[in-house]
């Protein structure tokens, strides 16, 4: 073996490397979460076309409408419950304002609650 062939001096042959741009595209299937502001009923429609994309984690602020019209917000939670649910998804409230919903892929830990005893534990007495 000659120092040519070790360092690439092999003649005339060339070596190419074909490269496929169109795989180079974003992939679509990437998770995306989106805040979305609730400030009517109307705002729903958004949320639900988000989630039914299938790879879109809705993080909603409902603050304005919790502020304006409390009946509106019930509607509005519901209907996006409903909809969470059929496509067996997760739903849940973190602090006062934000609501979260999820697609099937992901779901929501909420821890379980113990819940307290009548009767004190021989531990504590």
């Amino acid at each position: 073996m000659g120092i040519r062939n070790l360092f690439g001096g092999r003649g005339g042959e060339e070596e190419y490397v074909e490269i496929d741009v169109d795989s180079a595209k974003p992939e679509e299937n990437k998770v995306s979460v989106k805040p979305f502001i609730l400030k009517s009923f109307d705002g729903v429609d958004d949320i639900l076309n988000a989630l039914r994309e299938g790879y879109n984690i809705a993080v909603i602020d409902i603050k304005q409408l919790k502020s304006k019209d409390i009946v509106e917000l019930k509607r509005a939670i519901s209907k996006i419950k409903k909809t969470t649910e059929a496509l067996e998804g997760s739903i849940a409230g973190f602090g006062e304002n934000i609501i979260i919903a999820t697609p099937q892929f992901a779901k929501i830990y909420k821890p379980i609650e113990k819940k307290k005893r009548d009767s004190p534990d021989f531990i504590s007495g």
